[in-house]
């Protein structure tokens, strides 16, 4: 196996804990779902944050998944004028037989900008 990333994004409504873990969950989800990931080959996540979210870490919802195990990372986005306000960005490290090329990324919300040839599955 080799070790293979997987980027996604998704937009939050407000900046409140519940928003933030809830939407983080779907994204996961959608990921692990799309591309068949067994939890047990997730290498780690790294996630990051715009800086207008910060009522928790959602790296939460990755631990209330289950991955107790798994090392996870929040980080603050750089904050560029003009760029998509209120986004979770992850980047998952998997072990995987699949080519990088068959990674399907996901990005939802207002996020679908984010990376238009990357869109594999909306």
């Amino acid at each position: 196996m080799t070790v293979r990333g997987i980027r996604g994004a998704i937009t939050v409504e407000e900046n409140t804990a519940s928003d933030i873990l809830e939407n983080t969950k779907v994204l996961l989800e959608t990921i692990i779902e799309r591309n068949h990931i067994d939890i047990g080959d997730i290498i780690s996540i790294f996630f990051s944050v715009t800086p207008d979210l910060d009522a928790t870490f959602p790296a939460l919802s990755a631990r209330e998944m289950g991955m107790t195990d798994t090392p996870l990372l929040c980080l603050n986005e750089i904050n560029v004028p003009g760029s998509l306000n209120k986004c979770i960005r992850i980047l998952i490290h998997v072990n995987s037989s699949k080519a990088q090329s068959e990674m399907l990324h996901v990005y939802l919300k207002k996020s679908v900008g984010l990376r238009p040839d990357k869109q594999n599955v909306s």
